[in-house]
């Protein structure tokens, strides 16, 4: 059955900041426990039952016959005229950037093309958002910096670049700031010397990973960068921070957890372990910092525990989760989503000590699936997974909180 948009009304005026909804209420032909109730008849047609979300009516679908559940996007944003290599949430936005140098802004939840920026700027890595302020990573190893205002015809508006040129000049006179990164080829240490493929954000810091091995740090008060540490044997691919902790993931089969105690630099407080030779190309943490899980070139995932002290951790699972490189994983609750070259979206349900175990397969991408991004909010007993992929395409979906799916080795969630 398919999963269908309907009734979409004229959107009001967007609200840049507008509070998150953790609980969306459901109409009164249908409930969560109705969607995910066991009693349901598994020869009986599959039902459609509908949410309401700010006027904005979805149709979605209950059980198939088989007793699992069939889910289709809710859309499929073709824009991009480049791959879809990053996805961030910016208030009732969606932002979405491509190796096509375009970033563009989704507004929710009729998910209609918003307004578009950046282009020209060179390919997009990685986004994220802060306040009323959007950092973009780029590979010509420089951030730029976007402020959201109303005040100007161009909603989101370039306000620098960083380095900036008050750090730059305040630096490029002196040659003990400067630092070797290629064989006769010298730059400032708060320079970048290779593409920058990942950024997090914590307490008032950015954080850049880039290929040239380094993890630096820039304050985002006057964006001034703090930090260049050599980080890595390899290119860093991933980046999270949590409970302050930052944790590095590098295609050397690393993931590094950096700490910073006061006013003091940012020091290695621990090394995780990947399989040898294989790259890690994403990082996540659970919200209590307890858990992380990595994914590599070799198609799994592994999930390590930490201590309380955040001084050392220990592999608690090793999961084989796509034939291919696993690109990009994301949290949401006790639900894990793994993208993969091998275009598919692994669901993982985890169990206890950090063991996942398998829920389902979304297909659809007829490329990579590069990004991952699920929505906080509740909606309709789920919530929204975005995807996107190098086939140009955002997608959205709606995955119900409670699966049915676990008493099945394997299910695949198809397209027609």
């Amino acid at each position: 059955m398919d999963l269908l948009v309907s009734e979409i009304t004229t959107p009001s005026t967007p609200l840049l900041f507008a509070a998150a909804t953790s609980t969306i209420g459901m109409s009164s032909t249908s409930s969560s426990s109705s969607i995910c109730s066991s009693e349901a008849s598994e020869d009986s047609p599959a039902i459609s039952f509908r949410f309401e979300l700010q006027d904005v009516k979805y149709d979605y679908p209950s059980k198939s016959l088989s007793g699992a559940y069939s889910y289709r996007p809710l859309a499929v944003l073709s824009d991009h005229v480049g791959p879809v290599s990053c996805l961030a949430l910016c208030g009732e936005f969606i932002l979405s950037a491509s190796q096509g140098k375009d970033i563009i802004v989704w507004q929710q939840p009729d998910l209609r093309l918003f307004t578009k920026f950046g282009q020209g700027d060179g390919s997009v890595k990685a986004l994220v958002s802060v306040g009323n302020k959007v950092f973009t990573a780029h590979q010509d190893s420089r951030i730029r910096v976007w402020k959201v205002s109303r005040r100007s015809e161009n909603v989101f508006r370039l306000v620098d670049t960083l380095p900036t040129t008050k750090d730059y000049l305040g630096k490029f006179m002196k040659q003990s700031n400067y630092v070797q990164t290629r064989r006769h080829h010298k730059k400032l240490w708060i320079e970048h010397a290779d593409s920058i493929s990942c950024l997090a954000v914590y307490n008032g810091l950015v954080y850049s990973g880039s290929w040239d091995k380094t993890l630096k740090v820039w304050r985002i008060s006057d964006l001034k960068c703090l930090e260049s540490i050599k980080a890595h044997d390899d290119a860093i691919n991933g980046l999270v921070a949590c409970k302050g902790i930052v944790y590095s993931a590098s295609a050397d089969g690393k993931i590094k957890a950096w700490g910073k105690e006061g006013k003091s630099s940012h020091s290695l407080k621990g090394i995780l372990e990947g399989h040898k030779d294989v790259s890690l190309n994403s990082v996540i943490v659970s919200d209590d910092g307890k858990w992380v899980y990595g994914g590599g070139s070799d198609g799994f995932v592994m999930g390590w525990e930490g201590s309380y002290d955040f001084v050392s951790w220990k592999m608690v699972s090793e999961t084989k989760a796509h034939q291919m490189a696993v690109l990009c994983i994301c949290l949401a609750g006790e639900f894990l989503f793994s993208g993969s070259a091998d275009k598919n979206i692994g669901i993982w349900k985890r169990e206890a000590f950090g063991k996942l175990s398998k829920v389902g397969v979304i297909n659809g991408h007829e490329g990579p699936v590069k990004c991952l991004q699920a929505s906080p909010n509740i909606v309709g007993g789920g919530f929204l997974l975005y995807s996107g992929g190098l086939d140009k395409s955002l997608r959205v979906w709606w995955v119900p909180k409670h699966s049915t799916l676990q008493n099945t080795e394997e299910k695949s969630i198809s397209l027609c």
